[in-house]
């Protein structure tokens, strides 16, 4: 893989770059966009979108081409100083073999962006080295008035370049102690599996795992890790941490939980498995950096980001 990359930070008055890697924006979410955008731009940025982010070429979605001509836009304009995706969806992995990963790497910024969007993050670090981000997107987080919580973390990670602990927002729980140190890989965990047997896969090599998921069930759950397990990925990282699981937690389900079943899917294994509530679908989220170095310490229930990953 290549050496990291470091993306420049943002500062107020900076020109954000809005595309559609994965679904549309549709009608139905103009009303929507147009509030999002001026959440944006009354936190002080620019806002600028993708030529493609309405396009439904296919029916149900821009061609991989056109969401890659985007991408590639947004990437060479040395005006745009972070590109944020509108929202996930289903089909992300569909341009990764349009994307042209040496302008990606000779152009670095924030690339941003949270479900199916996991698959760009993982991707995009795994073939150029820069650090990309788990976290809000224009739809589903400036669109529901950027709770102060995810306002926060959005400015102390990527406008302040703060490093340490990620503040607590809910209850965290332990569930295999120690500690753990490692490069921090995932997103939602159906999205990252969509890179299993790809080029695209990351090296886990001594990573922190980081999973959630939308609407999920158990059942589910155990056939990703039997996945993961058979992958060999379970005997390669150092420790885990599972988010807020959309559909198990916000209409709550007697357990097991996602966290539950990995617990058990690793018996035998001993890296340490944090429970917070941190990021995912339908909750306040802060920014993860893919790629970025952390420490995990499954006693205290810390996540601690190791490095500025903006400079």
């Amino acid at each position: 893989m290549p050496d990291r990359l470091i993306p420049h930070r943002l500062s107020p008055g900076d020109r954000l770059g809005v595309i559609a890697p994965s679904d549309p924006i549709s009608p139905e979410f103009e009303a929507r966009r147009a509030a999002d955008q001026a959440v944006l731009e009354a936190m002080g940025f620019q806002v600028t979108y993708g030529k493609h982010i309405r396009a439904q070429t296919l029916g149900y979605a821009a061609t991989p081409d056109e969401k890659a001509d985007d991408c590639h836009a947004m990437f060479s304009d040395p005006h745009i100083k972070a590109v944020i995706c509108a929202q996930g969806g289903d089909t992300a992995n569909a341009l990764l073999h349009c994307l042209d990963w040496s302008l990606i790497r000779t152009n670095p910024k924030i690339f941003i962006g949270i479900s199916d969007i996991t698959v760009l993050l993982n991707a995009i670090y795994h073939q150029t080295g820069l650090v990309t981000f788990h976290g809000s997107d224009l739809l589903w987080s400036f669109g529901n008035d950027l709770p102060p919580y995810e306002r926060e973390e959005f400015s102390r990670v990527l406008i302040r370049a703060e490093k340490g602990d990620i503040p607590p927002n809910r209850a965290r729980r332990t569930l295999r102690g120690g500690q753990a140190s490692g490069t921090l890989l995932g997103g939602n965990l159906r999205c990252l599996l969509k890179l299993a047997g790809t080029p695209f896969w990351p090296d886990f090599t001594g990573a922190i795992l980081f999973v959630e998921a939308y609407e999920i069930t158990p059942k589910a759950c155990h056939a990703a890790f039997a996945q993961l397990l058979q992958m060999g990925v379970f005997e390669q990282i150092s420790g885990a941490v599972v988010g807020y699981i959309d559909g198990m937690q916000r209409d709550p389900l007697p357990p097991p939980h996602m966290e539950d079943i990995l617990l058990e899917m690793t018996a035998g294994y001993h890296f340490p498995i944090l429970k917070i509530n941190e990021f995912g679908h339908n909750c306040p989220n802060t920014i993860l950096p893919v790629g970025g170095q952390a420490k995990l310490n499954a006693d205290q229930q810390t996540l601690a980001i190791l490095t500025p990953c903006v400079q």
